[in-house]
């Protein structure tokens, strides 16, 4: 079958590892199912993967790709959740430590086939294209863990997005409108920041601007480059909620003594549950939001999505479709 996959890894020049071509057609244990992915969509994490991070050299060939949408055996339309726990691991399968994403330990999405355990398939409401659905399972499902689950966000609270443009950003931005929540954003690039207005944030700043507000919550994605802004934005009492670090993770100043006299609350969060996942389906399906698309590319030719995603051309999701 036809598939992008990492061959190699490289830190300065990870698409020099990037292959499309021919793999083996996978082979579904008990208890799996097989996929026929009719969209799948790109992701930082991919990215990393090329890199050598999350992957060891003994698991090349790896097929990339941890989102997709498609057809379960028995032919119903599925969105694929990519968090996959071990067998005997019950609960939130995000706290599992012997749980990986695809594409990690199992081979990935970015394939004409990709076999998940039959737990790891939400259905797909007719409502959402396949393209829409494939967005879905990392950087919105991740969106929504981090404003309703771990940031306890509600109507009429007020939070800032760091780092308007990328997937889990913009998807932070609609989810907290449709919710009701005061959305603020912020990007270095000026039409990214009229962008973000566009698709729901009320207001757009220059990143590092002072706000006109404290927030009651920052959600962050970028790390060193807008810690210190992230920290002194929120309110007394206020929460970072961090699910990234694309800028870098070694931090200039943690702003600890900010941190414990305005006893704001640092929160970690990574991914989301299946149960997760088909509440955000569900959400979707009633709200009508649907998630931003920058653009869909045929699969074969997937190495273009990869060099837009490095160059940091990229408002919304990347989509290769079958």
């Amino acid at each position: 079958m036809f598939a992008v996959y990492a061959e190699s890894f490289s830190a300065d020049n990870p698409l020099d590892g990037l292959v499309l071509g021919e793999r083996p057609e996978p082979e579904a244990p008990d208890g799996w199912t097989t996929v026929t992915v009719k969209a799948a969509s790109l992701n930082h994490h991919d990215m990393w993967s090329l890199r050598g991070v999350g992957l060891k050299q003994e698991q090349l060939p790896m097929i990339l790709g941890c989102d997709a949408a498609g057809l379960d055996d028995d032919g119903n339309e599925v969105v694929v959740h990519a968090v996959i726990s071990d067998p005997s691991w019950t609960g939130d399968e995000t706290l599992d430590p012997r749980r990986s994403l695809l594409s990690e330990r199992h081979q990935g999405t970015l394939a004409e086939q990709v076999v998940v355990p039959r737990r790891n398939v939400v259905p797909k409401p007719a409502s959402l294209s396949f393209a829409e659905a494939a967005c879905l399972p990392t950087a919105w499902l991740t969106a929504y863990r981090m404003l309703f689950t771990r940031g306890g966000l509600k109507a009429g609270d007020t939070v800032l997005v760091q780092g308007a443009g990328g997937g889990v950003a913009t998807a932070c931005i609609m989810l907290g409108r449709a919710a009701g929540l005061k959305v603020l954003a912020t990007s270095r690039d000026e039409a990214k920041r009229a962008r973000a207005v566009e698709i729901g944030a009320h207001e757009a700043f220059e990143s590092g601007a002072r706000l006109p507000v404290k927030v009651d919550a920052v959600m962050e994605t970028v790390g060193r480059a807008t810690w210190s802004h992230s920290v002194r934005s929120l309110r007394p009492g206020g929460t970072i909620v961090t699910s990234g670090t694309t800028s870098g993770p070694q931090l200039d100043d943690a702003e600890l003594t900010r941190i414990f006299f305005l006893q704001l609350s640092v929160v970690g969060s990574t991914m989301g549950t299946r149960d997760e996942l088909a509440s955000l389906v569900t959400m979707l399906d009633a709200t009508g939001t649907r998630p931003l698309i920058d653009r869909e590319v045929p699969l074969t030719e997937a190495r273009d999505g990869f060099a837009a995603m490095a160059g940091g051309d990229v408002f919304g999701k990347i989509v290769f479709t079958a």
